[in-house]
């Protein structure tokens, strides 16, 4: 029995409450940059990333115009969808989106005051659209 995950059910996954890990490959040679963040997807379109302007992830990820994205479930059934795909979209962040985000991770009203927060420095925020070209998927629950 195959544990690839159908394309409506990795396009579900993906677009379920997850923190991301952005994987870019290091010019210079020290291996790629991972860190996790959090991000937006609906089914069929882009993953939507933002981060400051001065970020290394950023300017790595402009450098070399695609990036890696995985999502896991750390409880069995273990799940992940890793996509590969090149950077669509650079564009400065609108603050209604982040808005929505900082909700969709943190809650409404952490959510809200988050974005407070973080208001005086919205304008030094960049938001990368990644489209998925390549898609790797495992199910352990198939298996079983």
């Amino acid at each position: 029995m195959s544990t690839k995950m159908t394309v409506d059910e990795r396009e579900a996954f993906l677009a379920d409450l997850h923190i991301g890990v952005l994987c870019v490959a290091d010019a210079d040679g020290r291996g790629p940059l991972q860190v996790p963040i959090g991000y937006d997807y609906e089914p069929g379109g882009d993953i939507r990333i933002s981060t400051k302007v001065t970020s290394r992830k950023l300017q790595l990820a402009r450098a070399v115009g695609r990036v890696g994205f995985l999502v896991q479930s750390e409880v069995f059934p273990y799940r992940y969808v890793s996509v590969e795909g090149p950077i669509v979209v650079d564009e400065p962040t609108d603050p209604e989106e982040h808005r929505m985000r900082s909700i969709r991770y943190l809650g409404e009203e952490m959510g809200q005051r988050y974005c407070e927060a973080v208001k005086p420095t919205m304008s030094q925020m960049v938001t990368l659209g990644i489209r998925p070209e390549r898609w790797r998927t495992y199910d352990a629950g198939k298996g079983m």
